[in-house]
């Protein structure tokens, strides 16, 4: 787990606005597209592929919805697979997003991608907190 990202807004709106994998590239700096989404709205099951700037293309499926107080989803590509987690908390201006994840990987490049996604997820979070903002 690390540590919670404010939003400034109730858990249902933030939950709404991240778990949707249309509205991704606006807060996610990785991604340049996503494609093919199996359901709108989205729900367990649901599954997109994501468009990466690097080119790479993870499957990603929702695997669990509990709105608005957590969402996972895990991705898959060519023997890596990410795991995250959000949680929403309620607080007196908004909320807070907590993030845990986990990355699984050949050669035990797992943790070390593990550590190196930990800024990155926290980074996209607070674009999309500044987003809600708005």
């Amino acid at each position: 787990m690390t540590r919670p990202v404010p939003f400034p807004v109730p858990p249902e709106v933030a939950f709404d606005y991240l778990v949707d994998p249309a509205r991704r590239p606006e807060w996610q700096s990785s991604l340049r597209d996503v494609r093919a989404v199996s359901d709108a709205p989205a729900r367990a099951g649901t599954t997109w592929t994501d468009v990466t700037v690097v080119g790479v293309r993870p499957r990603m499926t929702l695997s669990r919805l509990d709105r608005p107080r957590r969402w996972e989803e895990v991705g898959a590509w060519h023997g890596v697979t990410a795991w995250l987690r959000l949680d929403f908390v309620a607080a007196r201006d908004g909320c807070e997003v907590v993030p845990t994840y986990r990355v699984r990987a050949r050669w035990g490049l797992g943790r070390l991608l593990t550590l190196v996604a930990g800024p990155a997820v926290r980074a996209d979070l607070r674009r999309a907190a500044r987003i809600l903002g708005r």
